[in-house]
Parts: structure tokens; C-alpha cells; sequence
């Protein structure tokens, strides 16, 4: 089954319409949602130098998952928001280009992996993680978030 029509649905919405007949609009929202991106890969990349033993002196992980959670999310809903008012400017081109389903494959890994391992070893006591594990999830949190950003510039500028 194909979600094509579902696509072509969005594109033709008001939303997809305005958003394309707009001259500022889309830039707009693009800026919003690389701020968006930007804010969730500091947070992504501070917990995960933490993991991979490179972290900002005595706060230990779980204190800089604490710490910036709240901005993670908040950046997540952001980015979703905005990245679904892009998407409705230009599904029909994005259900034909690779690099969106890429992006968005690896966001749902992301986003899975972010809320159950890298989660569950940042807050563990530190004597219960081995530093290859926490290495290990720090590594591959880092590059399935690099992939989510890598194939968001390969859709813009492809």
C-alpha cells in the first residue's frame, strides 16, 4: 500500500498551499526548526561526551541528562512541529527522495534509542555500567543523531 495519496493530500492542504505561496514562510520555519536541531544536538552531544568519559568535569551523566532534558524536548517538539509544516510544502517531492525516509528512519532510531538505552545507562549508578558499555551507547546515540542531521542537509540541498 502506498502512502502516496496520504503525501499528496498534505501537499495540497491549506497548510502545504500557504506555506509554498509564501516567500517567508518556509525560510522561516526552516530557521526555527535548524534552531530546534541545533539546541537538540548540544543536549545529545553533552550526555553523550559524559558517556564516552569526556564530560564537563564532576557532573556525572545522569546530572546532565537531568539537566538538559528539558531543553531536549522541548527542541524535539519544536522540531517536529516545524519539520511537519516543511513536510506539507513538498511531501510529494519527499515521499520520491531517499534521503527523507533516511532521515526519518533515523529519527525514529533515534528517538527509541535515546528513550530507552542511552536513558536508562545515563541514570544508572555509575558502578553498574562498565565504561565499554557507556562508551558503546554514547557512540552509536552520537551517530544515529549525526545521520537524522546529515540526511536533513542531504534533502535541502539535493
Amino acid at each position: 500500500m502506498s502512502v502516496l495519496p496520504l503525501f499528496t493530500w498534505f501537499e495540497h492542504s491549506w497548510m502545504g498551499e500557504g506555506i509554498r505561496a509564501s516567500r517567508w514562510l518556509f525560510p522561516a520555519i526552516e530557521s526555527v526548526h535548524l534552531l530546534a536541531l541545533a539546541v537538540i544536538g548540544g543536549s545529545v552531544l553533552v550526555v553523550n561526551l559524559s558517556l564516552l568519559g569526556l564530560g564537563l568535569g564532576r557532573r556525572s551523566a545522569a546530572q546532565l541528562w537531568h539537566e538538559t532534558w528539558p531543553w531536549f524536548a522541548g527542541s524535539l517538539a519544536l522540531m517536529l512541529g516545524s519539520g511537519f509544516l516543511l513536510f506539507t510544502s513538498e511531501a510529494v517531492k519527499l515521499y520520491y527522495h531517499e534521503a527523507f525516509w533516511v532521515k526519518m528512519s533515523a529519527l525514529l532510531l533515534s528517538l527509541v534509542f535515546t528513550a530507552t538505552v542511552q536513558r536508562r545507562t545515563a541514570l544508572a549508578d555509575p558502578d553498574r555500567v562498565t565504561p565499554w558499555r557507556s562508551r558503546a551507547v554514547g557512540l552509536v546515540s552520537l551517530l544515529l543523531w549525526f545521520v537524522v542531521g546529515a540526511a536533513g542537509r542531504w534533502i535541502g540541498f539535493s
